[in-house]
């Protein structure tokens, strides 16, 4: 396996940084639903789910909002 594709610094899982502005999770969950820099085309989304039960936050996990 190609050396860029290891990560050095530990035996855990790699995973990408997180460079979106908003995150979607479901309360008490700490999984990303969804993410992206667009905070309409995520309200929209929220939009289409029909029930309550999410939490939008910020790129360091600061709670902005929750429905």
């Amino acid at each position: 396996m190609s050396r860029a594709f290891v990560k050095e610094d530990g035996g855990g899982r790699w995973e990408p940084s997180v460079t979106a502005l908003y995150q979607l999770r479901e309360v008490g969950d700490p999984e990303v639903l969804r993410q992206g820099d667009d905070l309409l085309e995520l309200l929209h989304w929220l939009e289409t789910r029909g029930r309550g039960g999410y939490e939008l936050r910020d790129r360091h996990g600061l709670l902005l909002a929750q429905c």
